[in-house]
């Protein structure tokens, strides 16, 4: 199908060569469209309603990024993101948002194709759906049954959801299972990412029927298929409330795979975790990855993600709190230049994609594993030739034990090897800032993030950013902030 693209990007050249990659591509395209800032793509974002959107993250303040993403929920085109920075704010974003992928600057033509073909078979797949709304209406059975929550049946059905790991399979999984001989079976739905199965509320061997189609499924394609059915009580439940507990549960597949069929009795609620590492976390890691501790940190891995139980945490804080673990290690790798190896930039942005969008935790855990492990062997050769960065060791070493009150320039300066004189000079020709004021700031970031997502008094953050004295700590935010850390605290939560 022929799609409305909108391009926003700052710069002229990105602009104009993401246009000439989609022109010159096989994706049937209607209309390219050009935006250089937000107020042009708002403008035509609102005038044009396109079905595509690539749009470049860092054009967008926080304010702003909150206004368009509500004109993103009213009209639901297909998003692209692009960045300068794989950072830990993008992948949030992106993860928040939904977008289909995040493009990573300086853009490989062949990245950049492959999305827009995602873009278009996602695009193509939308507009199937919309097309068996209008058309494929049988009795009271219809898309407005399973989308709208006030519309109701006149019998009772049981839910099977079927999905594949990659969109891009659901129009072939459609034509298969419209084709299988299930019995009891009333209503096929496909929908953009999943087909959804209705049998009579009087059916009682749906997961066996639907274990012998994952069979044949599997004889004719090598795509993995999950199947949830929502066995629970239906009487007083419309269809659309019985959809959406069963499109919830099909989200266990990140935690326990594909070939499986999963059966509920009732919609599970997700546990909450704090996505961020805490600071005693943060300077695990940095043990673990400076003293190359390779078994220590697979052991970190196994127990934090590959043993989680029910209830368990929501897959969305899970990806978070992998691109915190990330957001360490890349710092490591700053630390031994290991960024400017295109190589190991190539490896880290290939898990920064495996922790955004891989649909089984395992994979991205293993994934995980296999770069820490091509990383270690970039340091071992780093640290024989001594290229190591003393500033960014630095900068680790302050960011793991700013809660210590005794911390002094002569601590730093001895667990990088050098004199403190020295190392002091250092330190203000790469940052422009002495000891004191780097620590300073290390402690003032986390200050703000314990008083906007803690309840913990004052004395207490006080204490645990380093400062014994809570009147000098709020003397030194307020001299950082302009605000007082009650008035920094009201003012966050009023937002």
């Amino acid at each position: 199908m022929e799609g409305k693209w909108l391009i926003a990007d700052r710069d002229l050249n990105e602009r104009e060569g993401l246009k000439w990659l989609l022109k010159t591509s096989s994706i049937p395209v209607s209309t390219i469209l050009l935006a250089a800032n937000y107020q042009e793509l708002i403008g035509m974002f609102e005038k044009e309603t396109p079905d595509i959107v690539l749009l470049e993250l860092d054009m967008l303040s926080k304010e702003e990024w909150t206004v368009f993403r509500d004109l993103l929920l009213i009209y639901n085109p297909v998003l692209l993101l692009t960045s300068a920075e794989a950072t830990f704010e993008k992948a949030r974003a992106t993860i928040d948002m939904q977008a289909l992928d995040l493009l990573i600057k300086p853009f490989s033509s062949t990245k950049v194709k492959s999305a827009y073909q995602k873009a278009s078979r996602r695009l193509t797949t939308k507009v199937q759906v919309i097309s068996h709304h209008h058309h494929h209406s049988y009795k009271d059975l219809s898309y407005e049954n399973l989308f709208l929550a006030k519309a109701t049946t006149a019998e009772q059905h049981i839910i099977a959801v079927f999905q594949t790991e990659m969109d891009v399979k659901i129009v072939e999984l459609h034509t298969f299972l419209t084709d299988y001989p299930f019995t009891d079976q009333q209503r096929v739905f496909v929908l953009s990412d999943m087909v959804v199965l209705l049998f009579h509320e009087t059916c009682r061997n749906i997961k066996e029927q639907c274990q012998k189609a994952m069979r044949m499924w599997e004889e004719e394609s090598s795509e993995p298929l999950a199947i949830v059915v929502y066995k629970g009580k239906t009487i007083g439940l419309t269809l659309n409330q019985q959809y959406l507990q069963t499109r919830k549960m099909m989200e266990f597949t990140y935690y326990q795979g594909y070939r499986q069929v999963f059966e509920f009795d009732a919609s599970p609620e997700w546990a909450h975790i704090d996505p961020f590492l805490t600071p005693p976390e943060q300077k695990q890691w940095v043990d673990m990855l400076t003293n190359l501790e390779m078994e220590n940190i697979k052991k970190w891995l196994y127990a934090e993600f590959l043993q989680l139980r029910h209830p368990y945490p929501d897959p969305g804080l899970v990806r978070i709190r992998l691109t915190s673990i990330l957001a360490q290690i890349r710092r490591f790798m700053k630390t031994y230049q290991l960024n400017e190896e295109p190589s190991y930039e190539l490896a880290y942005r290939t898990i920064f994609d495996s922790i955004l969008y891989d649909t089984v935790l395992y994979r991205t855990v293993q994934n995980l594993i296999l770069f820490n492990q091509n990383i270690f062997l970039g340091v071992e050769r780093c640290r024989q030739n001594r290229k190591q960065d003393v500033i960014e060791r630095s900068i680790t070493y302050l960011e793991a034990n700013f809660s210590n009150q005794r911390l002094r320039l002569e601590d730093v300066a001895q667990f990088v090897e050098r004199n403190p004189a020295y190392f002091s000079h250092l330190l203000i020709t790469k940052t422009g800032a002495s000891f004191t004021e780097v620590l300073q700031r290390i402690r003032m970031k986390e200050a703000k993030r314990l008083l906007t997502e803690t309840n913990k008094p004052i004395k207490e953050i006080a204490l645990l950013v380093g400062y014994q004295n809570a009147n000098y700590f709020s003397k030194l935010f307020k001299e950082a902030n302009h605000l007082s850390p009650r008035e920094f605290r009201t003012q966050k939560h009023q937002h």
